[in-house]
């Protein structure tokens, strides 16, 4: 499995608060593991975001990501709180 990042995605992190990073590194070394963990809360979204999932990063940040050429690259689109994803 290979994972990659939108310009989105790394400009948001990097604005990120650093607990936000460091809890990210740690979900995605869970998620490398094992997608389906229950700590990730990984689930397919709705609406205009249907065809992309989410898993949490902390209470309430999510990053957004995209599983494409049959699962073997994970494409993390956006990382924000859930009001500024979901909005």
């Amino acid at each position: 499995m290979r994972i990659d990042y939108s310009k989105k995605f790394i400009k948001q992190l990097k604005k990120a608060p650093i607990s936000v990073k460091n809890n990210f590194q740690k979900r995605l070394q869970t998620f490398s593991k094992n997608k389906k963990d229950p700590v990730l809360n990984n689930h397919k979204l709705k609406g205009k975001l249907k065809g992309f999932r989410s898993i949490n990063i902390t209470g309430d940040y999510r990053a957004i990501f995209k599983e494409l050429d049959n699962g073997d690259l994970i494409f993390f689109f956006m990382l924000g709180t859930h009001s500024e994803l979901y909005q």
